[in-house]
């Protein structure tokens, strides 16, 4: 699957709000949920933290999404 590509515009954008921001999760507690049942991983790695700071470079995937992080232009 192509990945899908998230535009920060900040500093860091937290794990859950970016799984709600591209569509992998439907709420907040959804979000929490996938990531407590271990199905996220950053950059490789399963990530537990729900408040997780991504930032510019980081790769986050669930399933059959992959998100990756860039500076918004």
């Amino acid at each position: 699957m192509e990945p899908v590509y998230l535009d920060l515009r900040g500093e860091h954008i937290a794990l859950d709000a970016l799984l709600k921001a591209c569509g992998i999760a439907s709420s907040g507690g959804n979000a929490k949920a996938l990531i407590a049942a271990g199905e996220v991983m950053v950059n490789g790695e399963v990530e537990m933290r729900r408040g997780r700071k991504l930032r510019v470079g980081d790769d986050v995937r669930s399933g059959p999404h992959l998100v990756r992080v860039r500076a918004a232009a």
